[in-house]
C-alpha cells in the first residue's frame, strides 16, 4: 500500500509540475487575442492582434506599451514584422486586405497596401532579409495569393501565376494562427497549407505532408527551420479537437541537398499552432492545449506547460522564448 501511495504521489507531483505553469506572464489584457509576435533584438518585442492592437517592449519584456491603431480599431492584425523599435509592418486579415507600416514606433501608421476584393484573407508575412519579404493569402479562384516586396515592405507586387507549378486543391488554404506558415530556405520560398488538404510547398511545388487533413480546421499551421538549416519541423492538427495527437506534426532532415521526412520523429501532445527552434536541438511548440518542448529535435516531446498560447518567437542571443495568446497574454521562459 505504501509503494502504491509513493507511486501515486510521484504521478501527482509530475502533474503538478506541469500545472505550475512555468512560463512567466509578463502582461495581459482581457478581450484581446495576440497571434503576431516579432522580436528583432534581445530588448525589443512587438506583438499584434485583435481590435487593432499592437504591443511593444523596448526593455526585454520588463514593461509593455499597449497601442491601438487609429482608424483600424476593428481589424485583426495577425501578422507582424519588426526591424527595430521604430520600424514595424502589420498585416490585417479579411477584406479589405490592408498592410500598414510605422517608422516612429507606432505613433503613426501608413497604408502600404490595400486590396478591396471581398475574397481576400491575408495569413502571414515573412522577410528573408532587411529588404525582401512575402505575404501569403488564401487562394482566390483556385490560385494562391502571394505578394512580394524588395524595399522593406514599402511597395508590394503580386507574384505572377507562372510561379505555381502545382495546383491548389479544393478546400486547401492557409491558417492565420501564428504568422508562421512561411519560411525561407536560402532563396527558396517555403510554406504549408491546411484544410481539406495539407501540403508542403517549396518554390511553387507541393508535396504531401501526411498530416491530419480533410476538415476545415485540420492541417499544418506552422513551420520552422533550424539555425543550421539542416532540420525542419511542421506542426498543426485540428484546432477544434486540440488534445488529439494523431498526425499533428512532421519533421524533415537534410540529406545532401534534399530534405527527407524524419521517421524517428514523435508527436507533440495535441494541436500546435506555432513551432520554433531555440537552437539546433531545442524546439518548442505551443497551442491552445499546452506547450511542448523537445531537446532532441523532436525524437521525444515533453508537455512542458498546460498554458494556452498561439505563437512563439525566439529571443535573439539567448536560449529563451516569448509567447503570446488569448487574453492579451505575453509570456517568457529562459531555457538556460
Amino acid at each position: 500500500m505504501r509503494i502504491i501511495k509513493i507511486v501515486l504521489g510521484l504521478l501527482l507531483l509530475g502533474q503538478q509540475s506541469v500545472a505550475q505553469n512555468p512560463i512567466k506572464i509578463l502582461t495581459e489584457k482581457k478581450g484581446i487575442s495576440l497571434r503576431g509576435l516579432s522580436i528583432p533584438s534581445e530588448k525589443v518585442v512587438w506583438a499584434s492582434g485583435s481590435k487593432g492592437t499592437v504591443v511593444k517592449s523596448v526593455n526585454g519584456g520588463e514593461s509593455f506599451e499597449w497601442l491601438q491603431v487609429k482608424g483600424f480599431e476593428t481589424r485583426d492584425f495577425r501578422a507582424i514584422h519588426a526591424w527595430d523599435d521604430k520600424e514595424v509592418l502589420i498585416v490585417a486579415i479579411a477584406a479589405p486586405a490592408v498592410i500598414l507600416k510605422t517608422m516612429d514606433g507606432g505613433i503613426s501608421w501608413n497604408k502600404v497596401y490595400e486590396n478591396a476584393d471581398t475574397s481576400m484573407f491575408l495569413d502571414a508575412v515573412k522577410f528573408k532579409d532587411n529588404f525582401k519579404g512575402i505575404v501569403i493569402g488564401d487562394p482566390i479562384n483556385d490560385t494562391i495569393f502571394l505578394l512580394n516586396t524588395e524595399d522593406r515592405g514599402n511597395h508590394w507586387n503580386k507574384v505572377k501565376p507562372s510561379f505555381w507549378k502545382s495546383k491548389v486543391q479544393d478546400g486547401e488554404a492557409f491558417f492565420a494562427s501564428s504568422n508562421s506558415n512561411l519560411a525561407y530556405l536560402n532563396e527558396k520560398i517555403i510554406f504549408i497549407s491546411g484544410g481539406m488538404k495539407s501540403r508542403l510547398w517549396i518554390d511553387g511545388y507541393a508535396m504531401p505532408l501526411l498530416m491530419m487533413e480533410g476538415g476545415k480546421s485540420t492541417g499544418a499551421n506552422s513551420i520552422d527551420i533550424s539555425p543550421d538549416q539542416n532540420k525542419m519541423i511542421v506542426v498543426g492538427g485540428d484546432f477544434m479537437k486540440d488534445t488529439v495527437t494523431f498526425d499533428v506534426a512532421r519533421a524533415f532532415k537534410k540529406y545532401g541537398d534534399q530534405f527527407q521526412m524524419n521517421t524517428s520523429f514523435t508527436m507533440p501532445n495535441g494541436y500546435r499552432s506555432s513551432v520554433k527552434f531555440i537552437d539546433n536541438n531545442i524546439v518548442v511548440a505551443c497551442g491552445t492545449s499546452g506547450v511542448d518542448v523537445t531537446n532532441d529535435a523532436g525524437k521525444k516531446w515533453t508537455l512542458f506547460s498546460n498554458q494556452s498560447f498561439h505563437v512563439i518567437q525566439h529571443q535573439p542571443n539567448k536560449k529563451a522564448a516569448f509567447f503570446a495568446g488569448s487574453g492579451g497574454r505575453i509570456g517568457y521562459y529562459l531555457f538556460e
